[in-house]
């Protein structure tokens, strides 16, 4: 079976973006863009055998030119906020772009999400078809140091798993600290709230937030909150809550600290959808998920089919270092030493019950 490549559209610089097509035997289909790396759609069958694209996303280019929610997006340098936009990397400060008020999110104003990538190389073979996507972050974009090549690889199998692979090395001590921003909706994209869908998150401990939601410093148990997703459990249940870390967020936007040994593949989320009957299970190498319900969609243009999205169309499961991470000691360190590697791998499976 092979990979279909087609033109996605022009950057206004005269680039060209294509959209890659990979699908398996089951008819499950992914299709990556090389405009932020990003996953376009996701074809996936529910429990009658009907498959529904079940990320939000738009119809064309122009949509991710202008996007503001990242919807799909590789994010990079580094995923989440950064307070006040400044990092410390062997007793130098750098000052961040900032993008978000006095802080940075996702990378700043031109992330991974907003550049071209160039997709150097796809593979396929009878179990699994995939595609590379590599991208040359000079020094001192959005204020961070060191040439940092990147690259990320896209890889559909047999058995309905899409896998994630990430890597990076840079000729300077730097950040990186990069996700995948899809929102899932697995009734379908344009199918209204996530809200009944349920969540288990494999974690015992998340890192609380001020109003600014960039975390302080605590770690927190989940037990007797509304952050406990140790079992599957309806999102809604908890959403109406006076708990100070749900009003700050406006619902879930919050880091999860995973149980998980480091650096080993594990499993950290289950979500199931009753309506449709579509399971995915996500396994990941990194020590926290940011767990988002969508608070802030508010996007009506150029969206899939002429959807619109509205708050909680959409679930994110962003597998990462914890935010802010450089900016506590009692955080793990995202940061990468010249020379050595960044990797970091997330799975999301797919199955029916």
């Amino acid at each position: 079976m092979e990979i279909v490549k087609e033109l996605f559209g022009i950057m206004p610089g005269g680039g060209k973006v294509y959209l890659f097509t990979l699908k398996n035997h089951n008819g499950m289909t992914a299709k990556i863009s090389s405009f932020g790396a990003a996953v376009v759609s996701l074809m996936v069958p529910d429990k009658y055998g009907k498959f529904d694209d079940i990320v939000l996303g738009y119809d064309n280019l122009q949509g991710y030119l202008e996007g503001r929610f990242f919807f799909g997006a590789t994010i990079g340098r580094n995923a989440n906020r950064i307070r006040n936009s400044r990092i410390k990397i062997n007793n130098k400060v750098y000052i961040l772009n900032k993008n978000e008020g006095e802080n940075q999110l996702h990378g700043g104003i031109k992330g991974f999400d907003k550049v071209l990538w160039l997709p150097k190389t796809y593979i396929n073979n009878e179990k699994n078809q995939c595609i590379e996507l590599s991208y040359l972050s000079r020094d001192g974009e959005e204020g961070y140091p060191g040439n940092l090549n990147v690259k990320v690889v896209y890889t559909l199998y047999s058995d309905n798993k899409l896998k994630i692979d990430y890597s990076a090395i840079s000729d300077k001590d730097t950040l990186v600290n990069m996700t995948n921003h899809s929102y899932f909706n697995l009734s379908g994209h344009a199918s209204g709230s996530i809200l009944k869908h349920k969540v288990m998150i494999n974690s015992d401990k998340f890192t609380v937030n001020d109003k600014s939601s960039i975390p302080t410093g605590e770690i927190r148990s989940v037990k007797g909150t509304p952050m406990d997703f140790t079992r599957l459990t309806r999102i809604d249940q908890n959403m109406d809550s006076s708990y100070d870390q749900i009003i700050f967020g406006n619902g879930y936007d919050h880091n999860w600290i995973l149980n998980k040994s480091k650096n080993n593949m594990e499993k950290a989320v289950e979500v199931f959808d009753p309506y449709s009957g579509r399971f995915m299970k996500i396994y990941t190498t990194e020590p926290g998920m940011q767990f988002y319900t969508g608070n802030y969609i508010n996007e009506f243009h150029n969206c899939k089919n002429n959807a619109s999205y509205v708050k909680n169309s959409g679930l994110c499961f962003e597998t990462q270092y914890f935010p802010d991470s450089l900016n506590h000691e009692n955080f793990p360190t995202p940061i990468l030493k010249s020379g050595e590697y960044y990797k970091q791998t997330t799975i999301y499976k797919f199955a029916i019950r």
